[in-house]
């Protein structure tokens, strides 16, 4: 259970996830998570995103870049009540600093119950992405990210 909400902070997704458990292939876990993401509630959601945490920029990232990408997820946080969420999956290293920036002045002009489905459906993807990682390192859960 733990490699579960290690993905997705939510214990209903990682109910969900483990009941049906053995999966036949990786595919089928994945689908499994997906789906269980889908069924979250509002206060599953709201619980899940609350346990989320703001992405750093590389430490080689140059200090403007650095202040920017704070002061881009303060606005969010204060926004919407949480942490700005997006799977960075497929992404190369050297874009996603780009991409977060981009994705959350994108997002910082949506309405809160648009952001929300917005919000929703990134860590669904993120959680299955996370999943996919542990899968393939082999099952280990990692720390908390800071």
């Amino acid at each position: 259970m733990a490699l579960l909400l290690s993905c997705c902070h939510s214990l209903r997704w990682a109910e969900r996830v483990a009941a049906h458990r053995p999966y036949p292939t990786v595919d089928a876990l994945l689908a499994a998570a997906d789906e269980a993401g889908y069924d979250l509630s509002r206060a599953d959601l709201d619980g899940a995103l609350a346990a989320e945490s703001s992405a750093l920029p590389h430490p080689g990232a140059p200090p403007a870049a650095r202040t920017a990408l704070r002061a881009a997820h303060a606005a969010y946080e204060s926004s919407f009540g949480h942490a700005f969420v997006i799977s960075l999956d497929g992404v190369r290293p050297g874009e996603r600093l780009d991409q977060v920036l981009a994705g959350i002045r994108s997002r910082l002009g949506n309405e809160p119950e648009e952001e929300r489905v917005i919000a929703a459906e990134e860590l669904r993807r993120l959680a299955r992405a996370r999943l996919a990682f542990r899968l393939a390192q082999g099952l280990t859960p990692r720390r908390p990210e800071a």
